[in-house]
């Protein structure tokens, strides 16, 4: 299936509207060329991209180097401008101690604070007893925050233990199966996550290793995926970004800055129930392989009747600018941009911060490329879901498929140095609601 673009929920290729589908007026289409379903994929999330390539800094408002603010009423990571690189990471949960998955928690929290604002795990750093361990793994060290953020979640099968089955959102549903799914249950699924993002790859990868050390024996990481070259941005006045099918990707994006988008769209707000989970999200994680073989070899005007919009400016059909508004009418039917638009799913829009990955090939000389897919939204059942129902005729489905999924409830942010990831779901006789903070 293709992912949502165009301002709402976003797909897999194009930019903000995205893209369109047709058949090639010069002869049968290239779709039949593809002679694979998604087989074979790596499960390896090794070079997505953490090879020595330079990041850029065109998504930020200020150096690489800085610190993105680690408290806050939202977590950060979602709103906040899109770093260059991804470490994501989905953890099943080992432990039956509630106390001790608090504990975690709350160490996992400190934890972060401190990486994000460049300074090492632990109050010891690399030093401490040399019988031991020391706190932090030490590859991040002289180097610097990167804008470094990191964004936790809770998956549906969480709420299976601890005794938090009434506390389960209703709109933490498990996603549907979807026209053309081939998921891999080694890549989807998870009781928690977490979403490291960063201007430097090393230190978002030094960010979760260290997290999941310090989960030892609490949880184990079940999978995860790095991502190079973001999709989709939250400042849409800097540079749309490009993903894998050469396509600008994000134009109509929700910004970081639009908090009236924000508070309609991403953010859980205090009447849509659980009361933990005010101020929060939803996230949808979408691994989509991309056949790009078989797409580098369709003629340009398939791939821009495809996608909807032209692969030089980004502009909608029949328009002559990236951002001007699409005529949806001048697109085929079947076009991914005119199928992912808000006006043709009830006006849902989704805030996507997608990245690009690469895993080697599948064994069969293919390249294991595509779209990491990460979408926010205030409640998957009228955001993500009704979107992706509607992109079951989308052209660009021929040259993708969806071969990972996950959802997840994404807690509100950390409030203040006494505040930890969780706190409002698993005491929240003492969140800082409750306390009328």
């Amino acid at each position: 299936m293709t992912q949502p673009v165009e301002g709402s929920a976003e797909r897999s290729t194009g930019e903000s509207a995205e893209r369109p589908t047709g058949e090639s007026a010069e002869g049968p289409s290239r779709r039949a060329l593809i002679g694979w379903g998604g087989a074979g994929l790596a499960l390896g999330a090794a070079a997505a991209g953490g090879t020595a390539a330079l990041a850029r800094t065109d998504d930020g408002p200020g150096p690489s180097g800085g610190a993105v603010a680690f408290h806050g009423a939202h977590q950060a990571g979602i709103a906040t401008p899109v770093q260059d690189r991804l470490h994501f990471a989905a953890f099943d949960v080992t432990t039956e101690d509630r106390a001790a998955f608090v504990g975690m928690l709350k160490d996992w929290t400190e934890a972060a604070r401190r990486m994000t604002a460049g300074q090492p795990v632990g109050e010891g750093g690399y030093g401490g007893l040399p019988e031991a361990p020391p706190d932090d793994t030490g590859e991040a060290l002289g180097l610097k925050p990167s804008r470094l953020t990191l964004t936790i979640g809770f998956g549906p099968s969480l709420f299976e233990r601890f005794g938090l089955a009434g506390a389960r959102p209703d709109a933490l549903t498990e996603l549907p199966r979807f026209a053309g799914d081939n998921l891999d249950r080694g890549r989807s699924g998870g009781d928690l996550c977490v979403q490291a993002c960063a201007d430097d790859p090393q230190v978002a990868v030094h960010a979760v290793r260290n997290l999941a050390r310090i989960g030892f024996g609490k949880v184990v990481v079940r999978w995860s995926q790095l991502g190079f070259g973001k999709t989709s941005s939250t400042t849409p006045d800097q540079q749309t970004p490009r993903n894998l099918m050469g396509f600008k990707d994000g134009t109509r994006n929700i910004a970081g800055t639009e908090t009236d988008r924000l508070e309609e769209f991403v953010w859980v707000g205090d009447r849509d129930g659980p009361a933990w989970m005010t101020g929060g999200s939803y996230l949808v994680a979408r691994r989509i392989r991309m056949h790009i073989e078989t797409w580098d070899r369709a003629s340009l005007k398939e791939q821009e009747d495809i996608i909807g919009r032209d692969k030089g400016e980004g502009a909608p059909v029949g328009r002559a600018r990236e951002r001007d508004e699409p005529f949806l009418k001048a697109m085929l039917p079947d076009a991914h941009v005119r199928l992912a638009h808000p006006d043709a799913n009830a006006g849902a829009t989704l805030l996507r911060r997608g990245y690009s990955f690469t895993d080697g090939t599948d064994g069969l000389g293919r390249l294991d490329a595509g779209l990491f897919f990460l979408a926010y939204q205030r409640d998957p059942r009228t955001g993500f879901i009704p979107v992706q129902r509607g992109l079951a005729k989308d052209a660009l489905n021929a040259y993708i498929q969806h071969v990972g999924s996950a959802v997840f409830a994404i807690p509100p942010g950390v409030r203040d140095s006494g505040d930890w990831w969780g706190r409002s779901l698993f005491s929240p006789a003492t969140s800082p609601e409750a306390e009328g903070a």
